[in-house]
């Protein structure tokens, strides 16, 4: 995949715990740094889906009695131990 180069200013905090981790993990600094990028996207991604899922129950709620009739059949049909 075709990297950009892109100028990122950080404080001196982050760019030491950066380099306490390049060793231990055998990764560059711009390694951890695309690392927890594509993590923090990922989990956006995530989050963005979780609200359309919910938004989805709200605009077409389950219908209850139905469920309860799904699980009454299931029920009816499955048999003893």
């Amino acid at each position: 995949m075709a990297r950009k180069q892109v100028l990122v200013q950080l404080d001196d905090r982050i760019v030491e715990r950066l380099d306490r981790l390049t060793g231990p993990l055998d990764a560059s600094r711009s390694d951890l740094i695309r690392r927890a990028v594509n993590l923090w996207l990922d989990a956006l991604d995530e989050a963005e889906a979780d609200v359309r899922y919910a938004e989805a129950y709200r605009r077409i709620p389950d219908d209850l009695a139905e469920n309860a009739a799904w699980e009454e059949l299931g029920l009816e049909t499955w048999p003893e131990w």
